[in-house]
């Protein structure tokens, strides 16, 4: 039987990853950061793990900020072509919709690499969580 890879290989996969994502071609790019959930989208809509990570287990917000994340959503993937992925990292909804209204003036291409590193970051944090395999 093998054992689980060690920390430094988790560490070598994902830094792979990461490179991947920041080199594939751009329509393989923008499929990845499409493939997260918007920001706010419908807690039904969403995996247990975005649900949590969301703060929808212990913060639901308001019509207002649901009305905003909405917009912001709307005015982001119309500016740029693709989603705002961010690592929320157990920051409210309102920060976040802050941090993605900061970055409607952004450069294109920052902004798609923050993004796909935010994809990374994200796995990284699941990863963390996962307990270890027998």
């Amino acid at each position: 039987m093998e054992s689980d890879p060690e920390p430094d290989a988790w560490d070598d996969l994902l830094l792979q990853a990461e490179r991947t994502a920041l080199t594939m071609p751009e329509d393989e790019q923008i499929e990845l950061l499409n493939a997260h959930p918007r920001i706010g989208a419908a807690p039904t809509s969403v995996s247990a793990l975005s649900y949590r990570e969301q703060g929808y287990d212990h913060e639901t917000g308001t019509a207002g900020l649901q009305a905003r994340l909405d917009q912001l959503n709307e005015a982001y993937e119309r500016r740029f072509g693709f989603r705002f992925v961010v690592f929320v990292n157990g920051r409210s909804r309102a920060e976040i919709a802050d941090e993605m209204e900061s970055h409607l003036d952004a450069d294109r291409v920052a902004e798609k690499s923050r993004g796909l590193r935010d994809v990374i970051a994200v796995a990284r944090a699941r990863l963390a969580k996962l307990p270890s395999l027998p």
